[in-house]
């Protein structure tokens, strides 16, 4: 039973997003604040309990990330939505996003291998988190200066590497047999 918990947190990501967005459009940013640390505290955790007692999945492997960018994009929708980040910022998280979801699918999955993971999306992922709650931390306490911009352009040039690595680590062949 206990190999399964890194896969029901991550299941339990997926159920949080509505909740992040009902909050975040309702302007209710301590209960942002509050789902989202949630959500990656659960991220943390099933990472760590998958690694330290070997419980990796394949389906660990596909659904971990896509809940991370399944909360990532919608919150980023919403704060666009709202004006509180420019447009472009969601075009080209969507973009990077889209064409790593069409290579996986069309070119690694074919050939049953996986592609090695990028410290760069991690690293983007966590950065444009830290912005969202900078987002929300400025709007509850009606802050002059709005520091988020910069952690959202950090996240988006992280997000471009990442993609560049991506490209790179796929024109070098550095996959790995994926695990039956």
């Amino acid at each position: 039973m206990f190999k399964y918990v890194p896969n029901i947190l991550t299941i339990i990501r997926f159920i949080l997003i509505p909740f992040i967005l009902l909050y975040a459009t309702e302007d209710n940013y301590v209960a942002v604040i509050i789902v989202l640390t949630i959500s990656g505290i659960t991220d943390i955790l099933d990472g760590f309990i998958a690694r330290k007692f070997n419980f990796i999945t394949d389906f660990g492997r596909l659904v971990d990330p896509l809940a991370d960018k399944c909360t990532q994009i919608s919150v980023l929708v919403v704060l666009s939505v709202k004006n509180i980040i420019p447009l472009w910022i969601i075009i080209i998280v969507l973009t990077k996003e889209l064409l790593c979801i069409i290579g996986a699918t069309f070119v690694l999955c074919e050939k049953n291998l996986l592609l090695l993971v990028n410290g760069f999306g991690k690293l983007a992922t966590v950065i444009f988190y830290l912005a969202i709650i900078s987002s929300m931390m400025i709007r509850q306490f009606n802050l002059n200066y709005n520091f988020d911009l910069y952690l959202y352009y950090l996240g988006v040039v992280l997000t471009v590497f990442s993609f560049i690595m991506y490209v790179r680590l796929y024109l070098t062949h550095k996959f790995i047999p994926r695990s039956n």
